[in-house]
C-alpha cells in the first residue's frame, strides 16, 4: 500500500513552503517517525516524519515551493529499498571525501547563502567562504564554522628599500570594482520583507520616545542576580522588568494591546507579548503567552527557551502567532536610538536601547545616572499620541521605581 506525502498545515495564513532538504533518498527504506524531510516557511523550519515503514519515492526536489496539502512523495509500506541504498558503492582511493554526517540533501542556492553572522566573520577575517566546510544543516557555514577557519595565507610585504627615490603619484584611471556575487533570497527572507513594506503601508506609524533611569534596577540586580541564578537556575536580567512594566502599562491603556480589524477595533483581554529574537534565519518574534500570569523569574525562562529555540532553528509556527504587543532590544547590539517598525497586526511595539551613564539633573543637583532611551512606534490610526505618549510615561514609572511592579500600581 502506497501513502502519500503531504506537506502538512504549518500554521495559521501559511500557504505554501520550500522543501529545504530531503533526510532521505528516493528508493531508500525509512521507519516510521524517521525525520524524512525539512521545510521552510515565512516563520519558521519544520520537520516532516515518515507515516509508516516502507520505501520511500521523492516527487518534489529540495529548493521548490510546495503548496499546503499537495502530495510531494510516498511511501510504500510492501515495498522494497533498491540495491543501490542496501550496498554502498565501492570508492576509488581518490574518491571526494565522505559527507559530514549531519550533512542532507539541500538545494544549492539554500547551501551557498551565508547566515549574516557568520558573514559578518567571514568578511572582518577576510575568509573564503568557498574554502570553510560548513558543519550545519546541508552543510552550511555557520559562525563557529567561520571562527574557527583558518584566514587564507597572505604573501609577506616586501621591505621598503633604505633609499628611495621620489615618484610622481600615477594618473588616476576608472574605477575598479569589485566582483559581485549575488544570492537568491531564503524563503523567510523574502517573507519577512515583504511584512516589513506591508507595515508601513497599511499603518500610521508613529514614534515617541522618553527616557529612563536604570539606577535602582541595575542596583536590584547586583544585589540579587547570584541568589537568583542559584535559585532558579537562570540569570537576571533586565527583560523581566520591562515585561511587567509593559503589562501594568497595557492594563492602563488597553487600546495599546488592540488592533484594526476591517472597521471595527479588536480589544484583547490577555497579555501575549512578543520577545523579538535575532536568528541565524533572521528575526523572529516568538510569543511568550499570559506574561500577566509570570513572575519575574517565569519571563526570564521563557524568555531564555524562546532564544534557545531561535538559535537551535526549532521555533515552530504556533511560536510565532498571537502575539498582541511586542518588545524588541537593538541595546544588545549598541544601538543608542531607533525607531521599531510594527508587527503586523498588532498596534504598538517597545524599542529598548543601550544603557549608557549620562550626567542629569536630579533634584536641582547634577549627577550620573544609568540611563536608557525608549521608543514606542504605534499604529496613530488607532492610538492617539497622548495615549502613546502615557503608557511610554507608565513603562517608565514601572522601571524608576520598581516597587510599583509588585504592588501593581
Amino acid at each position: 500500500m502506497k501513502i502519500d506525502v503531504k506537506v502538512p498545515a504549518v500554521g495559521e495564513s501559511i500557504t505554501e513552503a520550500v522543501i529545504g532538504s530531503w533526510s532521505k533518498k528516493s528508493g531508500e527504506f525509512v521507519k516510521m517517525n524517521d525525520v524524512i524531510m525539512s521545510l521552510e516557511t515565512d516563520k519558521a523550519s519544520v520537520e516532516v516524519v515518515a507515516e509508516k515503514d516502507g520505501v520511500l519515492t521523492i516527487k518534489s526536489q529540495a529548493g521548490e515551493t510546495v503548496q499546503i496539502g499537495a502530495t510531494v512523495g510516498s511511501i510504500d509500506t510492501e515495498g522494497k529499498a533498491t540495491a543501490s541504498t542496501l550496498a554502498p558503492e565501492k570508492k576509488a582511493a581518490t574518491a571526494t571525501p565522505a559527507t559530514p554526517a549531519n550533512s542532507k540533501e539541500i538545494h544549492p542556492d539554500l547551501k551557498n547563502h551565508l547566515p549574516p553572522s557568520a558573514q559578518r566573520v567571514v568578511h572582518e577575517r577576510g575568509l573564503d567562504a568557498a574554502s570553510i566546510q560548513g558543519t550545519g544543516l546541508g552543510g552550511r557555514i555557520t559562525k563557529e564554522d567561520a571562527v574557527k577557519a583558518t584566514p587564507t595565507a597572505q604573501p609577506p610585504a616586501a621591505k621598503a628599500p633604505a633609499t628611495t627615490t621620489y615618484q610622481a603619484p600615477a594618473p588616476i584611471g576608472p574605477s575598479k570594482q569589485g566582483d559581485i556575487k549575488r544570492v537568491p533570497m531564503t524563503n523567510i527572507r523574502k517573507k519577512i520583507a515583504e511584512r516589513l513594506v506591508q507595515a508601513q503601508h497599511n499603518a500610521a506609524i508613529l514614534t515617541t520616545f522618553n527616557e529612563v533611569d536604570m539606577t535602582k534596577i541595575i542596583e536590584l540586580r547586583a544585589k540579587y542576580k547570584d541568589k537568583f541564578k542559584e535559585k532558579y537556575g537562570v540569570n537576571l536580567g533586565f527583560n523581566g522588568f520591562f515585561v511587567k512594566a509593559v503589562v501594568e502599562a497595557l492594563k492602563a491603556f488597553p487600546v495599546v494591546n488592540a488592533w484594526i480589524d476591517g472597521t471595527e477595533v479588536e480589544y484583547h483581554n490577555y497579555y501575549n507579548i512578543g520577545i523579538a529574537v535575532s536568528t541565524e534565519r533572521g528575526l523572529m518574534v516568538p510569543v511568550m503567552r499570559d506574561a500577566d500570569m509570570l513572575s519575574v523569574a517565569g519571563i526570564e525562562l521563557a524568555i531564555r527557551d524562546l532564544a534557545t529555540k531561535g538559535r537551535d532553528g526549532k521555533i515552530m509556527p504556533d511560536d510565532l502567532s498571537g502575539g498582541t504587543f511586542s518588545i524588541t532590544n537593538g541595546g544588545v547590539f549598541g544601538s543608542l536610538l531607533s525607531t521599531p517598525i510594527l508587527n503586523a497586526p498588532q498596534s504598538a511595539i517597545l524599542g529598548l536601547h543601550k544603557i549608557e551613564e549620562r550626567p542629569v539633573a536630579v533634584n536641582g543637583k547634577v549627577e550620573v545616572r544609568s540611563m536608557m532611551y525608549l521608543a514606542l512606534s504605534y499604529d496613530h490610526r488607532i492610538i492617539d499620541g497622548k495615549e502613546a505618549v502615557s503608557f511610554l510615561v507608565k513603562v517608565k514609572e514601572g522601571i524608576e521605581d520598581p516597587e510599583r511592579l509588585l504592588i501593581e500600581v
